[in-house]
């Protein structure tokens, strides 16, 4: 029994709840004057039959695996020290006790261990079942108590959802916060052995050191300066591309297209949107990139075979979707009033877009813009694919070049431990993101706000 099925049980109590709370309600209605509607009531009943119990199984959920597999590791050989071979031998437990795996001899684990889990789950599962039950009838009992004629159920309930919207809300903030502190402390731990200042201004990257006392490692140079200016480069490229081309096109759909073209040219834009990365990935390394290549070879000028500008073109092209539907949305939302009132000035239809229609629509294209910002800052494979993964200082954008996202993906595949500045260089550099994103959001806030001044 896994937890889909408490979760089923949970929700037939909760209907037999709703109709019997319903019919209570029902019944004080025939016998006088009612405060809220009978189905207040049901709800009323319901919620307080389902929200103990779901509350259970978000607490067995959340604490059950690690009690159980803590437990299993009791039993297992091995100290600290084999705290690594103790997870992989968890991992083949688990998933042969889940049916994902067949039991085979020689695996380096026992048939005892396996049988112990599931005998740990199935009993975590009853217990799970029990407790919702049991909470579940006394909050029915409870709801039930507290019906009567002027029981204000539908302030009740309401109050109720507004407290769950108000979890449901602060769940984005903790997350944030958890965020944000995870990669606090984890870049606090590398700036404790890499300087703060080595790592801002520094012009190599090379995080390649020994992380094992067997290992040989590399000169472990972190200046993130080639990374900063290789995002920044392909960024720029993607945007000189997506920005005009996504706005011209918002505006064509917006106030030029028949209703027929619209239909189809905004579809087909969008599709755009939901082709995966790795498509455009292969797009830009088997198309875009050889073919800058060639037509740079017959110009005479030296192109990498991965560049920044493949990359930068691909993107610019796969973030069109964002800056031309969103841009097309807040032109539409622009009041038709306010064009009839520019033409009726004797305004042209060049000059009411351009003077009227797009300041009007100005906050909106700079959120599409921004938004676009931050989806080519987060891109990876498409740079792997088209830039390279070369840590490259240069302001030529026809050479190799590589971005934050991806070293971050470099220094945490593979083999790596959690104490070496290698793989803490990755929670650095996205300490670094998180507050490019946020300077950008400023900036993208003061110019919204220092246009509506002016308007």
């Amino acid at each position: 029994m896994g937890f889909s099925w408490i979760g089923t049980i949970l929700a037939i109590l909760a209907a037999l709840g709703f109709l019997v709370g319903n019919q209570r309600g029902q019944g004080l209605a025939r016998l006088g004057r009612l405060h809220s509607l009978p189905r207040y009531h049901g709800v009323f009943v319901a919620l307080w039959t389902a929200l103990p119990g779901l509350l259970i199984i978000i607490l067995f959920a959340v604490f059950s695996t690690g009690v159980i597999n803590g437990m299993i590791m009791e039993n297992s050989q091995g100290g600290v020290e084999n705290a690594q071979v103790l997870s992989v031998e968890l991992n083949k437990i688990q998933l042969i006790a889940e049916g994902s795996m067949p039991f085979r001899e020689g695996m380096g684990i026992s048939w005892d261990s396996v049988e112990r889990m599931k005998n740990l789950y199935r009993d975590a599962h009853l217990s799970a079942l029990f407790c919702v039950i049991v909470v579940g009838v006394m909050g029915f009992q409870y709801a039930l108590r507290r019906i009567n004629a002027n029981f204000r159920a539908r302030q009740e309930v309401e109050r109720i959802v507004r407290i769950l919207l108000v979890m449901a809300s602060s769940v984005s903030i903790f997350i944030t916060l958890g965020i944000v502190l995870s990669l606090i402390f984890e870049a606090l731990r590398f700036f404790a052995v890499i300087p703060v200042s080595d790592f801002i201004f520094g012009l190599q990257w090379s995080p390649q050191t020994a992380i094992r006392a067997d290992q040989v490692g590399g000169s472990g140079s972190f200046g993130a300066i080639p990374l900063f200016a290789g995002t920044l480069m392909i960024t720029g490229i993607s945007i000189l591309v997506a920005a005009p081309v996504g706005l011209f096109c918002a505006i064509y759909l917006s106030e030029f297209a028949s209703p027929n073209v619209r239909g189809w040219v905004k579809p087909a834009l969008e599709i755009l949107a939901g082709i995966p990365t790795v498509v455009y990935g292969l797009f830009a390394a088997l198309m875009v990139a050889p073919a800058i290549s060639d037509f740079g070879g017959q110009l005479g000028l030296d192109i990498a075979s991965e560049s920044a500008l493949a990359a930068g073109l691909v993107m610019g092209i796969m973030i069109i979707p964002f800056v031309s539907s969103l841009s097309d949305d807040v032109i539409n939302a622009v009041p038709q009033a306010i064009r009839d009132g520019s033409l009726a000035m004797g305004a042209t239809e060049a000059e009411t877009i351009r003077q009227v229609v797009l300041p009007a629509a100005l906050p909106g294209i700079v959120g599409a813009l921004l938004l676009a910002i931050s989806r080519a800052v987060g891109e990876t494979m498409i740079v792997v694919m088209a830039a390279g993964l070369a840590a490259n200082l240069t302001a030529n954008p026809l050479q190799a070049m590589t971005t934050v996202t991806v070293q971050i993906v470099t220094l945490l595949v593979g083999d790596q431990e959690f104490d070496s500045p290698k793989t803490l260089a990755a929670f650095a550099l996205g300490l670094s993101l998180f507050f490019v994103t946020l300077i950008l959001n400023i900036v993208a806030l003061g110019v919204v706000k220092r246009y509506h001044e002016k308007q």
